[in-house]
């Protein structure tokens, strides 16, 4: 049975203001943007939040330890109550509609199910994938015991013993940034490069350094994490391992809006590239979060989704405003 939380609302048969893709902070942000400045928008959610393996959000003043589940629940209750809809699916197609202007384009989105809606704008808030390395035994601890942020997890791992796999340049930083968590680190470098500055630099801080392969992730008795099996046969105890995940935007059913993509340095992951307010090349669609800022918390990209949707609120303006002018100079009246 569905809780209200999840009841999807029905598609409007009517062109509408803005469509949001993505029910994570910044669409539902955004969303309770335009909607408050009585915009008709409708948030298109997958329901497959990044963050829901975790027991908690963290690094959000006021929110700082409420599930993300609860806060999902409450922005899509607020989105609802300025008239916004909340409407649970998935994007099988984006693209632009006809006819086509470039002061005012219109945009028809399809669902998996066959749904489709007209916007005048659109917002994308996918947020991202993380690609964790192909190690046995490692995915089914993501977020518990197996965790990425030390900003969004590290007070709650302080003090463990704690190992990072290494994924790349990226690793580096990380094992510095966990070393401030927990006097018992060890670095596992997975064959990535470790120079003799590094190692240097590691000694000094007093974080060991294991070379040999990893096999697997062991797990515990009791569950959770007990370790790792190198490749010699050797096993490491660790409480708590820290990864450097490759983020990759989620781009499904995206691909008729012809959003240029980037890459990331050092194999961090892959983008959708946007400007100011998260303005794209494609005029009349926005993106905003981690969609486009891998590196964003769930208040960064709550924020970029209430910028987003003010940069898209005052362009709309601005449109209506021209026809209006336009209708009224050649006598025709216009809503």
């Amino acid at each position: 049975m569905q809780t209200s939380a999840y009841v999807s609302d029905a598609l409007p048969g009517e062109t509408v203001d803005a469509v949001v893709i993505g029910g994570g902070a910044a669409g539902l942000n955004g969303a309770l943007m335009l909607a408050r400045s009585r915009r008709s928008v409708v948030v298109i959610d997958s329901g497959t939040p990044r963050n829901a393996p975790a027991e908690a959000m963290h690094g959000f003043i006021v929110l700082d330890g409420t599930s993300p589940t609860e806060i999902l629940k409450r922005g899509r209750e607020q989105v609802r109550q300025y008239g916004g809809r909340v409407v649970f699916g998935e994007v099988a197609s984006a693209e632009p509609a006809a006819p086509q202007s470039i002061a005012d384009p219109r945009f028809a989105i399809t669902l998996t199910d066959g749904q489709t809606i007209t916007a005048r704008r659109v917002l994308v808030a996918t947020g991202l994938r993380d690609v964790l390395p192909d190690v046995p035994g490692l995915a089914e601890h993501w977020g518990h015991g197996v965790v990425h942020c030390p900003y969004c997890h590290g007070w709650e791992v302080r003090d463990e013993p704690i190992g990072v796999l290494a994924t790349g340049p990226a690793s580096l930083h990380h094992a510095l940034l966990f070393r401030q968590l927990t006097d018992d680190l060890v670095y596992f470098t997975r064959d990535t490069a470790l120079d003799d500055e590094a190692r240097a630099r590691f000694a000094a801080r007093g974080i060991r350094i294991v070379d040999t392969p990893v096999d697997e992730v062991v797990k515990a008795d009791g569950g959770g994490v007990a370790g790792v099996r190198l490749a010699d046969g050797a096993f490491v105890a660790r409480r708590v391992l820290a990864v450097a995940t490759r983020m990759q935007a989620r781009s499904e059913g995206l691909d008729g809006l012809k959003l240029p993509m980037e890459d990331l340095p050092d194999d961090m992951g892959r983008r959708f590239a946007s400007g100011l307010a998260g303005t794209t090349e494609v005029p009349g669609v926005w993106v905003a979060g981690n969609a486009t800022d891998l590196t964003a918390q769930v208040g960064a990209s709550a924020a970029a989704g209430a910028l987003a949707a003010a940069h898209i609120n005052a362009l709309l303006a601005t449109a209506e405003t021209d026809a209006a002018l336009a209708a009224a100079q050649s006598g025709t009246a216009t809503a």
